[in-house]
């Protein structure tokens, strides 16, 4: 290799040194949006997630994945999981889902449920700016409830593929089995969700934000059993669509999480179900 050497004068390295530390001070400016890859996107057994910030997030708070409460474990209805140990292993995918950047591991289940919604947060033993040193950047989850129309797409990990879907609408409530998910968002048809894609983050493709978590499908046609989720409105009514998927909305999350990734289900505007429900039947 040919050695390319330069020669900088004594202004020149003054001038380059005021312009470095005016940039330093600067703030980062937010990354513009070209399109939905796998981006901060992970698998894990069995189920897909991804590594997520609040807007608010610094690049020295620990990192969380997101992904569902059933990935967990099959939980209660009623229960509610916080601070538990967990060293489970995370495989982060680069931005193409082709290649792997490496393995994250957990130190804990911060947040889970599988009552009125169906989401998990990991802590991880990193911080976000390692996570990015590795290659890769956290998605934002947006603080706002998505509409109805949107242009969206889920983003398995577990399947390194990446659907594209609208946002039919919301379900009043969503009930499998002994779970009960209230104002689930409904993907239009087709929108081929399968096993292995629970816990994808469901972005939005005008703005690159998580907007919920993707957490089931009506597998063949059945009515309320798991694997088959029905719909039930406002007085009662029961519709069953075969074929049609689901997930959790995630802005209820955005307020319950602070400083250094810290999970406070006291804080305003919290919507994420608190420890000591009482148990919903279906």
């Amino acid at each position: 290799m040919r050695e390319i050497r330069v020669w900088f004068d004594a202004e020149m390295i003054k001038r380059s040194l005021v312009v470095a530390l005016l940039l330093a001070l600067s703030p980062v400016p937010a990354q513009a949006v070209t399109g939905v890859d796998f981006t901060g996107t992970v698998a894990l057994s069995g189920c897909s997630g991804a590594v997520v910030r609040t807007p608010a997030a610094k690049p020295t708070d620990t990192a969380l994945v997101m992904s569902n409460g059933h990935c967990v474990k099959l939980m209660a209805a009623g229960e509610v999981i916080t601070g538990q140990a967990s060293d489970r292993t995370f495989t982060l995918l680069d931005s193409t889902g082709k290649s792997t950047l490496g393995t994250l591991r957990a130190k804990s289940v911060a947040y889970a449920t599988m009552t009125t919604t169906d989401v998990a947060f990991y802590r991880l033993d990193q911080t976000y700016a390692q996570v990015e040193a590795l290659g890769t950047r956290a998605l934002e989850l947006s603080p706002r409830r998505p509409a109805a129309g949107a242009d969206i797409r889920v983003v398995s990990g577990y399947w390194k593929r990446l659907y594209s879907c609208e946002l039919d609408g919301f379900a009043h409530e969503l009930r499998e089995g002994a779970w009960t998910w209230r104002d689930s968002i409904r993907y239009t048809a087709p929108c081929d969700t399968i096993g292995g894609t629970s816990g994808s983050p469901i972005v939005d493709a005008a703005s690159g934000k998580v907007v919920g978590v993707n957490n089931t499908v009506n597998e063949n046609g059945k009515r309320c059993t798991q694997n088959n989720p029905c719909e039930v409105d406002e007085v009662g009514a029961v519709t069953v669509r075969q074929g049609i998927g689901y997930g959790q909305q995630t802005h209820l999350a955005v307020a319950c999480i602070g400083a250094d990734s810290a999970f406070t289900l006291s804080a305003p505007g919290c919507a994420l179900p608190k420890p000591a429900l009482v148990p919903i039947g279906v």
